[in-house]
């Protein structure tokens, strides 16, 4: 089962955040590693290769890396702190939590 596959299976279930959430809008890391988070939905990120195509050759560096760590990465909708919000995750850094214990 794929990354994916697992989160969207898991879809109103509990997953905690290995990790930091990093907040691109000034606000930078969070200072909660451990939180748990409702997931309510995950979706694959969409493709970033336009992007890398399109890129000023000072960006080309940001572009490769972006599009690099897109394919691992995926969209979760999780509720934080009572707000739904789009957050990156990759593998790692998510557990699945299991209600059966």
């Amino acid at each position: 089962m794929t990354f994916l596959e697992r989160l969207q299976a898991h879809k109103g279930g509990l997953i905690r955040l290995k990790t930091q959430l990093y907040w691109y809008d000034g606000r930078g890391n969070d200072g909660s590693p451990g939180r748990v988070c409702l997931l309510l939905d995950a979706r694959a990120l969409p493709a970033l290769a336009a992007y890398a195509a399109t890129a000023s050759a000072g960006d080309v560096q940001t572009a490769i890396l972006t599009t690099n760590a897109a394919t691992a990465a995926l969209d979760a909708l999780l509720l934080v702190d009572g707000s739904p919000q789009w957050v990156w995750v990759v593998d790692g850094d998510v557990e699945v939590i299991d209600e059966a214990g």
